[in-house]
């Protein structure tokens, strides 16, 4: 924050049409310079199965390049002309170019969306996405439910957190909450405890998860008053990805931002569990 700098990735799928429109929604936020870029395979990948000689392979590639330029070039044109996007095409490995442009050029955030069907589609699927948001140092904001055909349709009135209560969790929630107050948004807060059983498989003794309950609740307070401010809270139990995607849903969220990365033991299963969180979510996620 502030959101000075967003790489939108393009490989001219109605879905990255979409995705490149939320970072259109949040450069009239924010005043944020926009990068759309394109990566282009190299020849082996695209043409690898081909018996063509060098020469022509080298041709074939020639021109694939030359028509990704004019694709580039017209993407979102009217939208997003040059002087609010600058356009930038690279060769390589997607994923991995991803990540070093947004490290390269410093970015903000990611916007792409988590499956495309472009010309290259077994490399724009879901595999590029769980890459980028593995190896990416900047949040990265992506999701099934991207779907604004216009700008004016993108929605930012409401934001979750989900929160797993490590280590991660303070910088999520600051994220959090300078975005929403960047917008004008609600906040609120979620925390799910997994499904406890007792011996033989029995549900656990609803005492104790009361009692697990309120200690999550102490903790996740605490923590908003070391940051100096509050905000409501919702607690449920059951399987993480299903109740943090119903829980939002319910809510009513425009955005959902969790945290990312590895992670284990009974608090610790959200970021564990992002890429599913990713998928089920009826609204667009921010990983921070």
């Amino acid at each position: 924050m502030p959101l000075s700098h967003i790489l939108a990735p393009v490989d001219f799928s109605e879905k990255s049409e979409c995705a490149a429109r939320y970072a259109e929604a949040l450069q009239k936020r924010f005043g944020s310079r926009i990068t759309l870029l394109h990566v282009l395979p190299p020849p082996h990948y695209e043409f690898g199965a081909m018996e063509v000689g060098g020469s022509v392979l080298e041709e074939l590639f020639r021109s694939r390049a030359e028509q990704a330029k004019r694709d580039l070039d017209e993407f979102l044109a009217e939208e997003l002309p040059p002087a609010s996007a600058e356009r930038l095409i690279v060769e390589g490995d997607p994923a991995a170019k991803i990540v070093k442009t947004a490290h390269d050029l410093g970015v903000s955030l990611i916007v792409m969306p988590t499956h495309g069907y472009g010309t290259f589609r077994r490399f724009i699927l879901g595999s590029v996405t769980a890459k980028v948001l593995h190896d990416a140092d900047c949040p990265v904001w992506t999701g099934v439910h991207m779907e604004a055909a216009r700008v004016e349709d993108v929605r930012l009135g409401k934001v979750a957190v989900g929160l797993d209560l490590r280590s991660q969790s303070e910088r999520t929630l600051m994220w959090a909450r300078r975005f929403a107050q960047e917008v004008g948004a609600e906040l609120t807060l979620i925390h799910v405890m997994p499904y406890l059983e007792g011996p033989g498989g029995e549900p656990a003794d609803p005492e104790w998860q009361r009692r697990m309950e309120a200690s999550a609740m102490e903790e996740i307070r605490d923590l908003m008053k070391r940051l100096g401010w509050e905000a409501p809270v919702r607690i449920g139990c059951g399987d993480v990805p299903d109740t943090v995607c119903r829980l939002a849903k319910e809510w009513g969220a425009d955005l959902l931002v969790i945290g990312r990365g590895s992670a284990s033991g009974v608090l610790g299963r959200l970021r564990a569990n992002a890429y599913s969180i990713i998928r089920q979510s009826a609204c667009p996620v921010v990983s921070v």
